[in-house]
């Protein structure tokens, strides 16, 4: 075999080349695929300000010897005319950034890694399909809308959407519900947890995914994946070059693959300093730092919704990374941030600031308050803000006594019918509504 492969976490499944662990999205033994190892830093980015240029010298590596290899030039120049702005907080004393990635069509991160897998599947989908390929797709609140939109009015996909009835923000449902044909919403009597679980079940089972050609567009997809890597390696080169420092990170977590792309960008030499997870009231993770056990449990519905994962997928690819809790625990470290916390750091860094977090931004500015003044000074530090507070305003306005300005894209979405089925928390349901 020639060029990087790779293998499922739980090391019960083939090797496999990048496109087919795309278009597989789970491998069959359940797991998740990591790259056999990962690349080093290849040729520089031409513009670290162009997130284009970046994808294509960062993930040169992990496309080495694929099908898709000639195509990584054409797949982040459709996927990545997104900016990704990493800008300085200037009433702040200390060298404080905020990586700003809500400006895409759906006002958050997710549309990164969305339309950068929609691209590649479209370049590997047959000729002919018999049958559209089913992107089964279980979301807290963000991710579905951005798999929506990048694949919409695509006839050879059809994206089936499960989202926890009640869950999510009434903006967040209008955006997971208002799309074409090719987009079956599914409200789940349930939890994150509980449609995370009936996805990973159809995959499991033969029968569903000979008839209805399964892929996943979740954080499980390592497609979704690999573009997250590239503003991380994008924004890290920038503030390197502005200070000569490398800059560290607290990122919120849910499902942790966004904390992933970051420690693979780390780990193939970028110059990302420490890392931080800032978690919600959903405490497995921080827990599991703290105490070395492994302890999914069911989630809890907070304000910062989109992050309310009880048991993380991407902790397989975490332990791939870091095989012991030891070694977890001296590259990354996670904290936990009560609703209430989250509604004071709104308020208080608006008055302070000037600036409008969301409720999942707010855990990170929590996280950054609680470090020592001394660790504040000592090197830049970078909020990732992962949506814009508008996709929120039932909860940011009444905090900040103002009304937040919507993008057009956003606005877009929410002034559009919506279509939705209600399912009960099944695989058998599922199955159904599938037909």
């Amino acid at each position: 075999m020639s060029g990087l492969y790779f293998a499922s976490s739980r090391g019960g499944a083939p090797l496999v080349s990048l496109s087919h662990a795309i278009t597989q999205g789970l491998a069959p033994d359940g797991g998740l695929y990591v790259p056999m190892q990962l690349p080093h830093i290849g040729a520089p980015p031409s513009d670290i300000s162009d997130l284009r240029q970046v994808a294509r010298a960062a993930l040169a590596g992990f496309f080495d010897g694929d099908v898709l290899q000639d195509s990584l030039p054409a797949i982040a120049d459709a996927a990545l005319d997104i900016c990704a702005p990493t800008t300085a907080v200037p009433a702040c004393p200390d060298p404080l950034f905020v990586l700003e990635l809500y400006h895409g069509p759906t006002a958050a991160f997710k549309d990164f890694g969305a339309r950068f897998l929609a691209e590649s599947q479209q370049r590997l989908r047959p000729a002919s399909p018999a049958q559209p390929l089913n992107i089964l797709v279980a979301t807290s609140g963000d991710t579905g809308g951005a798999v929506a939109a990048a694949f919409n009015a695509r006839p050879w996909a059809r994206v089936v959407i499960l989202y926890p009835k009640g869950l999510v923000s009434e903006r967040q449902e209008r955006q997971l519900t208002c799309w074409g044909d090719n987009v079956l919403s599914l409200r789940v009597a349930g939890t994150f947890d509980d449609c995370q679980r009936m996805v990973k079940e159809a995959f499991r089972d033969p029968t569903l995914s000979r008839k209805h050609r399964f892929s996943s567009a979740n954080s499980i997809n390592i497609g979704r994946l690999l573009p997250q890597m590239v503003y991380y390696v994008a924004s890290s080169l920038q503030i390197a070059a502005r200070t000569s420092l490398k800059p560290s990170y607290i990122i919120p977590a849910g499902n942790l693959g966004n904390a992933c792309a970051a420690l693979w960008a780390r780990a193939m030499g970028f110059p990302l300093g420490r890392i931080i997870l800032a978690h919600n009231s959903n405490r497995t993770v921080p827990d599991f730092f703290s105490t070395g056990r492994w302890q999914p449990r069911p989630s809890v519905a907070t304000l910062a919704s989109a992050m309310d994962v009880g048991n993380p997928s991407n902790m397989e690819r975490l332990q791939w990374q870091f095989p012991t809790w030891e070694a977890m625990r001296e590259h990354l470290s996670a904290e936990s941030v009560d609703d209430a916390t989250i509604r004071a750091r709104i308020k208080g860094d608006f008055m302070q600031y000037g600036r409008e977090w969301c409720p999942h931004t707010a855990t990170a500015a929590e996280v950054y308050r609680r470090l020592l003044p001394a660790q504040r000074r000592m090197q830049p530090w970078v909020l990732v803000a992962t949506a814009h507070p508008a996709k929120f305003n039932e909860i940011v306005e009444p905090l900040i006594g103002k009304p937040i300005e919507v993008p057009e894209s956003l606005a877009a979405l929410l002034r559009s019918a919506q279509r939705r089925l209600d399912l009960p928390p099944t695989l058998e349901a599922l199955a159904a509504a599938l037909e």
